[in-house]
């Protein structure tokens, strides 16, 4: 009888038996071939999962062995790179050269979370005297307890890496759920991290959909939630947690400026590539570009024609520039909401194409903030190009939003610069870089419907962590 995985408990992968109706097979979403399968654990399985994690705490899991760990884990990534990215272009349909780029991203991410094992620190202070007797406090770091970790499909590797690593770093036991949709290049993962000798129960792994995250919303004995998706998913989640700290990262429409003083050709080239990168299924996508008016003609057309450049295809192709969609339901609603605004008055620079899954990227001007191209998470490869006039009205322009994420600004007027960067309600704005950079060293997360908290190896262990207070007491030296 034909077995698959389930859940990963105790360094080990549970395996189930095929029963009717139980298999899950996840498929290339560009061949639509059957490349993983696996069958979703019972409530029950999952909440003895959560137990085993919670239990692996009391075994040692030192600084420097999760150090070790980390970083051979880091260097298992580097030697298998391009299995990794094959898994995850297979699985994602993300074509394979930014694959290759998220592996190596993910590869950083899980070093820079073992150099931080080791140097997780507090501090001390010196009290006022009671009589003869001297009084220090010092501040120690310990970390949570159980830490769940729920990832979403668009970087499968990258963003799970940016979650466990740091938690793990920190010692804490990880319960990781990825995208029911990817549930591939995250086990591989997995089983990279035990290849590299991370002690049994530190990290279990459900996989599954809607059911097995329920069952994890609701289990008390996690301590920290760190989830990426939906902003509806992220406040049930809020809602559910009670007192229980959460690390939210949720939707985004990022909005980029272009000042008048930039290199069009350039700065156009950048913004095609942030507007488009696998199919526009990024959180910080370039969904709003503002252009000043004296240049907006000129960058128009200059942005159209490169993007008409654009290759769409197969994801293992190395010329393609744009695969599918996750999903044909994602695509069409991408494409209903491109005829929902050019019928309220939108025009289209490009063709609107849709091959199943396939959009081809699509470039709108004349939109206004009500349409849902413009005020909701595209997810999907559409761009709306909008010319301002001045620096307060961009300002007021990019922060009409209910996200607060990430924004892109080019300019080569310093003042003009820290004006819009000043006065952006964002959490991150990158200056002469588009809204998808992003240095992973760095704190990172958004304001509004964008989320709580920040990740980031240094950022996610200090979430991570509880900081307790030790005071001691003693005799002077000259009472001894």
């Amino acid at each position: 009888m034909t077995t698959h995985r389930s859940y990963l408990m105790n360094g080990s992968w549970q395996m189930k038996a095929e029963q009717e109706n139980t298999v899950q097979s996840i498929v290339n979403p560009f061949t639509k071939e059957t490349i993983f399968t696996y069958i979703e654990p019972t409530q029950d399985e999952v909440t003895s999962a959560i137990l085993a994690a919670k239990k692996a705490l009391r075994k040692p899991f030192t600084p420097r062995t999760r150090a070790d760990v980390l970083l051979k884990t880091s260097e298992l990534m580097k030697e298998r790179k391009e299995d990794l990215a094959r898994a995850i272009s297979m699985e994602t349909g993300k074509p394979i050269r930014d694959a290759r780029l998220e592996v190596g991203r993910a590869t950083l991410n899980v070093r820079m979370a073992a150099e931080e094992a080791a140097r997780i620190q507090g501090y001390t202070e010196e009290q006022e005297p009671l009589g003869t007797k001297t009084v220090v406090s010092m501040t120690i770091r310990e970390p949570v307890g159980v830490v769940c970790a729920i990832t979403p499909f668009n970087f499968p590797m990258n963003i799970t890496a940016l979650k466990i690593a740091p938690a793990l770093a920190a010692g804490n036991a990880v319960v990781l759920k990825p995208a029911d949709q990817t549930p591939m290049s995250v086990s591989m993962l997995a089983d990279l991290l035990i290849e590299a000798g991370l002690p049994d129960g530190y990290l279990t792994v459900v996989l599954g959909g809607p059911k097995v995250g329920h069952t994890l919303f609701i289990d008390e004995q996690i301590d920290l939630y760190t989830f990426t998706g939906s902003v509806a998913v992220g406040q049930l989640l809020k809602q559910q947690s009670g007192i229980r700290p959460v690390i939210l990262e949720l939707g985004s429409n990022a909005p980029n400026i272009v000042h008048d003083d930039i290199n069009v050709q350039e700065v156009a080239s950048q913004l095609v590539k942030a507007a488009f990168s696998f199919a526009g299924q990024v959180c910080v996508s370039a969904q709003r570009i503002y252009v000043h008016r004296k240049i907006y003609d000129e960058f128009l057309q200059e942005f159209i024609t490169l993007v008409k450049q654009l290759k769409t295809g197969d994801p293992l192709d190395e010329k393609t520039d744009i695969g599918p969609m996750i999903a044909t339901k994602a695509a069409m609603r991408v494409e209903q909401w491109v005829h929902d605004a050019i019928t309220m008055g939108a025009i289209s620079h490009t063709e609107i194409r849709r091959e199943d899954n396939v959009l081809y990227p699509i470039v709108l001007s004349n939109v206004s903030p009500s349409m849902q191209v413009m005020c909701e998470e595209a997810f999907g490869p559409i761009v709306n190009v909008l010319p301002y006039d001045s620096v307060a009205e961009v300002i007021e322009q990019c922060n009409d939003s209910q996200f607060g994420l990430q924004a892109g600004v080019f300019t080569n007027n310093l003042q003009v610069a820290m004006a819009i960067a000043r006065g952006l309600d964002y959490g991150s704005v990158n200056l002469n870089q588009t809204s998808t950079a992003r240095p992973d060293s760095m704190p990172y997360g958004g304001r509004k419907n964008s989320g709580i908290g920040k990740e980031g190896a240094r950022a996610s262990i200090e979430a991570m962590t509880t900081q307790k207070v030790i005071t001691i007491i003693h005799e002077g030296a000259e009472q001894q």
